[in-house]
């Protein structure tokens, strides 16, 4: 079992820069390290580049309590859900946790639904607890909260049900009283590009009345969305993307009312830069040193099959206005950088990125891994220490293809070249065919390197299917005959624009290809997973089972990092 370090959050309203009085609370972190062999930020000169985290965290949002900064992204129908991640300089992120074990309504997520699920959430530190806000757009706006930011978290309470709530953000104001502003999905609600502010009760569980549209984006500013709450010298401020996901603009409204009229000013775009979007995120600021604090933004970058990567930007205030990003013309609207110096946080602190390979030596999955559904606990398990069992877990009957099959452990692109490595062993139920695992890469179309039972033993195959989304079959090559019990080693390869090489070896040295390279494509609103499966298409009274010895994360041979 991980080891526990504890540290003391204070508390910050993250709607004001002024860090507010607080009982100090103590919580627990777990303490183990991980420095990934393919993406590092931090550059160890006090300088970084972005992305800062080189995964698909979409939708970040992020809070500071005390000297400690926590961030929260979407995470659609994938299990554990809502991942928490944690860091001291904004930089070096370590993953800590899920809010989220299982997704309600528990039976309607027990089935993949693609696309659906967990919209982009929001996160606050106050009066000592952390707050998740987070929207489904088929049922409504949910909050879970924490003592500890690495869990336990409640069971998720509905705030306000409904259909097209999205991209919820609190704001506990100076009189008491407590607010939510959120955006609404054309493809449920009928309407969207509107903002809306709703009153919640003092308890911050309960939305209490119709609310009111205080800004509407459609002349100027099509498809707002993913709106931030927060209040800073009498003002109150809405940060919120419009414009489109990949070719959007970051927009910040502001009023002395609530209620509006507010402002509008563009604060950045991509300029001249390389950075497309760049899409919504988080304000946060440093603890002041010698009386001064920094602002900094989280935001996403669209890479397609990479997913939503998070980049941070340097933010400053000029006539009560942010400018985010390298202003070079001085016009208040800046431009996101690649490089730049790092926060001043008054220490330097170990390099942290968020894990990637897993040896399965201890009784938990890394918290990497995620399902494609709510977990059933007969698909693994870790109780001989040194490997991963997944038992053969029989595919719904109404699925065409692996798109549907809820059982997929599967884990985030790292970065834009990388290599994964797995070694198996399979012991197929003799009483069954058809059992299959192996090594996907997942997506709206996907490919995969899977052993499969039959009459004649086991047989590796080349696997690939083609608009998976859309129901289409896949079409398989038979590459060899495996020895039952005996093994095996798959290993996938992603290079430049996410084109993947899936090799195989039986000794763990010489590994040779299987079949053209495959172009990895994006899921439905996040980019492409890799990972790892056990099915079967006959149900009886027992499974076989597969036993993965460990996954590993490397540079492509040959290609520096």
């Amino acid at each position: 079992m991980k080891s526990l370090v504890f540290f003391i959050p204070f508390c910050l309203s993250t709607f004001s820069a002024v860090a507010q009085t607080a009982k100090p609370k103590t919580a627990t972190l777990p303490a183990t390290s991980y420095v990934s062999k393919v993406w590092v930020p931090d550059l160890g000169n006090g300088t970084y580049k972005n992305p800062v985290l080189n995964a698909d965290y979409s939708d970040p949002d992020a809070c500071r309590a005390g000297d400690d900064f926590y961030l929260v992204a979407s995470s659609f129908d994938a299990i554990p859900g809502l991942p928490i991640l944690h860091s001291k300089d904004l930089v070096n992120w370590k993953l800590i946790g899920h809010a989220l074990k299982r997704q309600p309504p528990f039976e309607h997520f027990e089935k993949t639904q693609h696309g659906n699920g967990v919209w982009a959430p929001a996160i606050r530190y106050h009066n000592n607890e952390f707050y998740i806000y987070y929207p489904d757009p088929d049922f409504g706006i949910y909050l879970t909260k924490a003592k500890n930011p690495a869990g336990p978290w409640s069971e998720p309470v509905l705030v306000e049900g409904g259909k097209g709530l999205i991209d919820p953000c609190p704001l506990w104001d100076d009189n008491g009283q407590v607010y939510l502003v959120h955006g609404w999905a054309g493809s449920r609600a009928g309407i969207k590009s509107v903002i809306t502010v709703k009153k919640l009760n003092s308890e911050g569980n309960k939305v209490i009345d119709e609310g009111v549209i205080v800004y509407d984006g459609h002349e100027t500013d099509p498809t707002i969305e993913g709106p931030k709450f927060y209040k800073r010298n009498g003002y109150y401020y809405i940060f919120a993307p419009a414009g489109g996901v990949p070719t959007g603009w970051q927009l910040v409204l502001r009023s002395k009312n609530i209620y509006g009229p507010y402002e509008r000013k563009v604060v950045m775009d991509q300029g001249k830069s390389a950075i497309n979007g760049p899409h919504q995120g988080a304000w946060v600021n440093t603890s002041p040193i010698n009386g001064k604090s920094e602002d900094w933004f989280l935001h996403f970058q669209d890479k397609e099959a990479y997913g939503r990567v998070v980049h941070l930007q340097p933010m400053k205030w000029v006539n009560d206005w942010p400018v985010i990003g390298i202003d070079a013309d001085g016009d208040g609207k800046g431009e996101p950088v690649l490089t730049h110096k790092k926060p001043a946080v008054g220490k330097t602190y170990p390099i942290n990125t968020p894990p990637e390979s897993d040896e399965f030596n201890g009784t938990t999955l890394g918290l990497q891994w995620q399902w494609q559904a709510n977990p059933k606990g007969i698909w693994h398990t870790m109780s001989k220490q040194g490997f991963l069992r997944l038992y053969s877990y029989k595919v719904p009957d109404e699925a065409k293809n692996n798109w549907d099959v809820p059982n997929l452990l599967l884990q985030k692109f790292p970065a834009e070249r990388f290599m994964a490595t797995t070694k198996l062993t399979f012991k197929p139920n003799q009483r069954l065919e058809n059992e299959r695992t192996g090594l996907i890469i997942m997506g709206q179309s996907y490919a995969n390197l899977v052993l499969k039972s039959g009459k004649d033993g086991i047989s590796l195959l080349y696997g690939v299917c083609k608009k998976a989304s859309d129901g289409k079959p896949e079409v398989e090559t038979v590459i060899t005959k495996v020895n039952a019990g005996s093994p095996v080693y798959l290993r996938v390869e992603v290079v430049d624009e996410a084109k993947c090489q899936f090799s195989y070896s039986l000794d763990g040295q010489r590994f040779t290809n299987t079949g053209e390279p495959f172009q990895a494509e994006v899921g439905r609103w996040i980019g492409a997973k890799l990972g790892i499966f056990c099915t079967r298409t006959t149900q009886i009274n027992d499974s076989g089972y597969a036993d993965f010895d460990w996954f590993r994360i490397e540079p492509v041979q040959g290609v520096n990092p």
